[in-house]
């Protein structure tokens, strides 16, 4: 009984070690291609547009401040601000004093009024805080609101928010502009070894596959997180 025990546990390991080898050589070669950024850019956009004038700029955060995806949002925030003079914007943020404040400093120095900040603090994940926000006044369901989050963030929050009711969502992802610089090198000029491969003229093995490699893993997450939220009827 315990050889068959030994011997199923051991099955069942080689099997899982196979699949994750098989995941991760998978992974390796979409790196090379464009296919995930095609899919993080799908997230991004797919059913975010909107033909109304927004009531609301919504400000979804998560993480710490300053960071990489708090200060894309909230740049994407301020110019949607000043396109959209009239509208409100709430920024909604778990509850931290000290963050939600260098938010709002951050939207004061891109020259946001102040009287136009609200601040929505309850919601814990995407879910909580569209509920949280569907509450908050009357007749807020009917108002536009224009969702402001990461690109890989964008089809759940849109889907989210409009199975909590509200009937006019759009979203602008903040997504990164790209940089057109020549980064090539010589390698030789700057002292690279002639044993080490030189890479200086390869754009795609320095830093394509890398990032692809990140969106990647990013994606997963997110289709995971839809999934999720799917089982429970969120979206």
């Amino acid at each position: 009984m315990k050889n068959k025990w030994l011997q199923l546990t051991l099955r069942i390991l080689r099997r899982s070690i196979f699949s994750l080898g098989f995941l991760f050589l998978f992974l390796i070669i979409f790196a090379f291609t464009r296919v995930p950024y095609d899919v993080h850019r799908w997230l991004g956009l797919h059913n975010s547009k909107y033909e109304f004038t927004p009531d609301y700029i919504v400000f979804l955060g998560g993480s710490g401040m300053p960071s990489e995806s708090n200060l894309m949002r909230l740049y994407y925030v301020s110019r949607l601000a000043s396109q959209f003079p009239d509208a409100r914007i709430i920024i909604a943020h778990p509850i931290d004093t000290v963050v939600i404040s260098l938010m709002r400093e951050e939207l004061l120095t891109n020259d946001v009024d102040s009287s136009r900040i609200m601040i929505e603090k309850e919601g814990t994940n995407t879910r909580e805080q569209a509920l949280q926000l569907s509450s908050l006044e009357n007749g807020i369901l009917q108002k536009g609101m224009l969702l402001v989050t990461s690109p890989e963030n964008m089809y759940r929050t849109i889907r989210t928010f409009r199975k909590a009711g509200f009937a006019k969502v759009g979203g602008q992802s903040a997504f990164e502009n790209a940089m057109f610089v020549d980064l090539t090198y010589n390698h030789k000029r700057i002292g690279g070894k002639k044993y080490v491969p030189d890479v200086s003229g390869n754009m795609s093995l320095r830093y394509t596959f890398w990032n692809y490699f990140k969106l990647e893993v990013t994606c997963i997450r997110e289709f995971t997180a839809i999934f999720y939220y799917k089982m429970n009827g969120w979206i």
